[in-house]
């Protein structure tokens, strides 16, 4: 049980790691947009590659704070049902939701995904507007990359849930 626990927090050190990069490249997003539009209506100078770069910035903070977002609790659930229930009937819907619902379609899109991004890579796919981001394959490469990472998540969750299925449970006024 405690090699389990050990487990689910190094999972989680994880998540919030990708929760940190996340919100660091949100702060260069940021950067990125406001630079884009002091150039384009003070200077009248537009950038296709930093406009590009606009849109992998937003996919590399969504794909990558998703997996926080899962470890956070972020995700969707009905909480009005939800918080009503026992302890244990919450850790059992989490791990039913993780084992029907996240970890499939986690490991699908991985599975699929890294074709998707190898294809782009062995075709040298670059961006079709001139002056554009050659690469296009980094951002793809991070959709399998992510839903990885969303699988290792779901992974620490069901730890998470099968340690409070099996905790003994506290008598008494000790709860």
């Amino acid at each position: 049980m405690q090699s389990l626990i050990v487990l689910e927090r190094l999972i989680n050190r994880i998540a919030d790691a990708l929760g940190w990069i996340a919100s660091s490249l949100f702060l260069l997003l940021m950067l990125n947009v406001f630079y884009n539009v002091v150039m384009r209506y003070a200077f009248d100078s537009v950038s296709i590659a930093l406009q590009e770069m606009e849109w992998h910035l937003f996919s590399a903070v969504f794909l990558l704070g998703v997996p926080y977002a899962v470890k956070a609790g972020g995700h969707v659930r009905i909480d009005v049902l939800y918080e009503r229930w026992s302890e244990k009937t919450q850790a059992l819907v989490d791990l039913l939701g993780c084992v029907l619902f996240l970890m499939p379609f986690a490991v699908l899109i991985v599975y699929f995904g890294i074709d998707f991004a190898n294809e782009s890579l062995q075709l040298g796919e670059s961006s079709g507007d001139p002056g554009g981001l050659p690469h296009r394959w980094i951002i793809k490469a991070m959709i399998p990359l992510s839903f990885f990472f969303i699988a290792v998540t779901g992974l620490g969750l069901i730890l998470n849930a099968l340690s409070r299925i099996l905790r003994p449970a506290v008598s008494g006024s000790l709860q």
